[in-house]
């Protein structure tokens, strides 16, 4: 197995591309054959003669290469899978929670499915963790997308015509994107506070120069995943009070709330976006979850009657398509490197290895992950 075939995305509003040209020369050199559809890199700034520079053929399109593939690789899950040959290995994100149909149409074709969201969050795997690698690129952007958007400077400035002071910005759940909005906001001048449920990221938050709010929720924690695990009625009602307070004094809000598998934390509701100054602004990044913000819309910005804009954080790596692609294709390539045996040239499909085990969905016809089977 060692064919493999990189498609171009269906969605008009995806920027990115699963293997860039680098990535794609190293793969060859160790004994992959790769294709690559036509203009599949062209919105991250990937040319067709730049892949073919680096060994890859460039086919029209990825219907016409089903047959004589053995690996897809793409972003995001496919609209269809007509065509793809049994016992293909297909990787590419796959909302497994919410697309069991899609699931067993994978089974039932034969195809070995990877979703990639459910790569163990190991040591080991951390280099194959596409979650990560795009979060905190989305981290980043949210913060740049609130400050356009804020009619005020972010950084304290000193100024014959009087002092500026600086803007106020809170962080809502530190994970890898929260680290990203926290660190940015930072090296731009703002004052960050910042809140999770799990007190061990206390220290991470100050030393990027911010405050933690602290809250007493009781017993917290997290997952073996490395989520935050879900609070109860009671905590989530003491957590919005606290966080509403500090909302009022905050110029922007990021909220970064996603739980894996299941709706998103409702987090900001109306009353506490009308205590909030007008001109504030509120980053969602849970939208298409749910969201964390009351009136948030995904891919739109809604602006309250008191003049808070709440904006769409979701896939806001897609702003940055040339480091996101750069960054998914190292994670591909660190999984296809992983499981490739230099002797044979091949890749073998392992699920005596953890990370497989973790991440591939079908096989042989039927759904093997315990999470997902009937």
């Amino acid at each position: 197995m060692k064919k493999v075939l990189v498609c171009r995305e269906k969605d008009e509003r995806e920027t990115r591309v699963s293997l860039i040209p680098d990535d794609v020369k190293k793969l060859i050199s160790m004994g992959f054959e790769i294709k690559v559809v036509s203009k599949a890199g062209l919105k991250s700034g990937f040319s067709d003669e730049a892949y073919k520079n680096a060994g890859a053929q460039i086919v029209d399109s990825e219907e016409s290469a089903y047959s004589d593939s053995q690996i897809i690789v793409r972003i995001m899950k496919p609209e269809s899978i007509k065509g793809i040959q049994k016992d293909t290995l297909h990787l590419s994100y796959m909302d497994p929670f919410n697309q069991k149909e899609l699931l067993n149409e994978f089974a039932s074709q034969g195809v070995q499915a990877v979703s990639l969201e459910m790569i163990p969050r190991t040591t080991l795997a951390q280099k194959m963790d596409v979650q990560s690698s795009q979060t905190s690129l989305a981290g980043y952007v949210a913060v740049l997308n609130a400050a356009s958007h804020l009619p005020k400077a972010l950084p304290m400035m000193v100024t014959p015509a009087g002092t500026i002071n600086p803007a106020r910005v809170f962080v809502i759940g530190v994970g890898v994107a929260g680290l990203q909005a926290i660190a940015t906001a930072k090296r731009l001048g703002a004052r960050v506070d910042a809140f999770d449920t799990r007190p061990v990221v206390e220290e991470q938050v100050k030393s990027l120069g911010a405050s933690f709010l602290k809250i007493d929720l009781g017993e917290m924690g997290q997952t073996d995943q490395g989520y935050a695990k879900e609070l109860t009625p009671e905590q989530i009602a003491k957590q919005k009070e606290a966080q509403a307070k500090v909302c009022e004094k905050s110029n922007i809000v990021i909220t970064t709330a996603k739980v894996f598998g299941r709706k998103a934390p409702r987090l900001i509701e109306k009353n506490v976006l009308d205590r909030m100054m007008p001109g504030s602004i509120v980053v969602d990044m849970a939208c298409s979850t749910g969201g964390n913000v009351e009136g948030s819309k995904l891919f739109e910005n809604v602006v309250t009657e008191n003049g808070v804009t709440i904006m769409s954080g979701d896939m806001l790596e897609r702003q940055v398509p040339y480091d996101a692609s750069k960054m998914f294709s190292g994670n591909i390539t660190a999984f296809l490197t992983h499981f490739y045996d230099k002797e044979t040239k091949e890749l073998k499909v392992n699920l005596e290895d953890e990370i497989m085990k973790g991440c591939l969905l079908t096989q042989d016809g039927k759904i093997i992950h315990e999470r997902f089977k009937n």
